[in-house]
């Protein structure tokens, strides 16, 4: 098993953390500590379950993380169809994005498939 900093999942999900603190940097400063802050911590978990998933000793447990990583997406993509309706975010930069998180999600189910089969 390839060490996780080499897995395809975890630079992608880095990659979307990077869109999401770069999209977030022009809302409003009253979100600041709403919604803003929610996007972001939700991003930066979906690498970091990632990650730790991959530290633990038994597939079960690998995957447990993996389904939180990819929860965790689902809630990004929540969050964003909120920042599109308040209109803090214009409908390119969400479909941008919404093309990071489907390309995240692929990644994550084939990652969870391979681990199922470890089992």
């Amino acid at each position: 098993m390839k060490v996780y900093t080499e897995l395809e999942v975890w630079k992608e999900s880095r990659i979307l953390v990077k869109d999401i603190y770069t999209m977030t940097k022009s809302f409003p400063k009253e979100e600041t500590y709403g919604l803003t802050n929610q996007l972001r911590r939700c991003a930066v978990s979906i690498p970091s379950n990632i990650a730790e998933g991959c530290g633990r000793r038994t597939a079960a447990d690998t995957i447990q993380f993996l389904h939180v990583s990819r929860g965790s997406l689902y809630e990004l993509e929540t969050q964003l169809f909120i920042a599109l309706d308040q209109q803090y975010l214009i409908k390119e930069d969400f479909d941008l994005i919404a093309k990071q998180i489907l390309k995240c999600k692929k990644l994550i189910n084939g990652f969870i498939n391979y681990y199922k089969k470890t089992k």
